[in-house]
């Protein structure tokens, strides 16, 4: 029963302390003057990341690699099966290929390198944290080139900049925010860690499927909120975007910087099922959304049915 509390209150934590520090980082950056196009592409887009990042640096320094990685694919694998699907119920999606195929396809690259990475060195160390940080930069640096002269991606990210308003206007405030939204999200991550690892040892699975699961999907609220919010309001492109986004910066950002941290070996029971299903999503959300430029029902219960059977493939397993 400690645990479970424990894993209830550290993802209240994690979604109240993301939220806050979202709203704060955007107050600080308008105070200072930042574009909406380079806070749509950089605080937002990594500030729905920071539960999975504060987690998975806290599992890392815990000795606990299948929390830690497995947190990051999960994540990637529930945003667009669990997630995205979830949101696409509720209301289909309308996607534009100019404003989305890019990062699309960017994240199969991406997933695909990082599948290849785990699979020939075992192992992040601080050599690849550092190369995927920079991919990061490198990618930050080249959308911002590319969207400066304006098109449909560029108002995309600008209106990323939005989904997380009203920010705080005082700069004190919007700092305070900030401060007090980390603190919660340090503190989160230490009470779902702690009952996470609690949880695995009790039921005899394995940290690396509670942490595909149960902290994947808690790490990723931020996302939910954001991706719901946007679709409802009809920007359903947005909403893609946040979900593409997420996926983006949590292999690039999440797993880079906590391995700059702290070196993680990549769990053995991390196994070729997870990296293609991880893989296959993305491949399959690239499908959905060029088929008639949008994502129906029939393909969010499509997404949903094989998020549902990749559990149960864990559980069994």
């Amino acid at each position: 029963m400690d645990a479970i509390l424990q894993i209830t209150a550290g993802l209240a934590l994690l979604a109240i302390g993301g939220e806050g520090v979202i709203r704060g980082a955007v107050g600080v950056a308008r105070r200072f003057g930042l574009s909406e196009l380079l806070i749509g592409l950089t605080l937002v887009g990594f500030g729905t990341s920071t539960p999975e990042l504060v987690t998975s640096v806290n599992a890392a320094l815990a000795g606990s690699p299948g929390i830690a990685i497995g947190n990051v694919l999960g994540s990637n694998i529930g945003n667009i099966l669990l997630i995205l699907a979830l949101v696409v119920l509720i209301r289909p999606m309308a996607v534009s290929p100019a404003a989305t195929a890019r990062d699309s396809v960017l994240v199969i690259v991406i997933s695909v390198a990082f599948a290849a990475l785990a699979l020939v060195f075992g192992e992040l160390s601080r050599l690849l944290g550092a190369i995927l940080v920079a991919a990061l930069f490198a990618y930050i640096a080249f959308v911002w080139r590319q969207e400066r002269r304006g098109g449909p991606a560029a108002e995309l990210h600008k209106e990323e900049s939005h989904t997380h308003d009203p920010a705080p206007q005082s700069m004190l405030v919007s700092a305070s925010f900030a401060v007090a939204g980390l603190a919660l999200l340090v503190w989160g991550a230490d009470l779902l860690v702690t009952g996470a690892i609690t949880t695995a040892r009790a039921a005899g699975v394995s940290e690396t499927v509670i942490g595909l699961t149960i902290v994947a999907i808690g790490t990723s609220l931020p996302e939910l909120v954001a991706t719901l919010a946007a679709a409802l309001k009809g920007r359903t492109d947005v909403a893609f975007g946040n979900i593409v986004g997420s996926n983006i910066y949590n292999l690039l950002g999440i797993l880079g910087v906590t391995a700059l941290i702290h070196p993680i070996a990549i769990p053995a029971d991390i196994g070729l099922v997870d990296w293609a299903v991880m893989i296959g999503s993305a491949v399959l959300l690239l499908v959905f959304a060029r088929s008639g430029a949008r994502i129906s029902r029939l393909e969010g219960l499509a997404f949903l049915t094989c998020y549902a059977g990749y559990v149960a493939y864990l559980l069994l397993h």
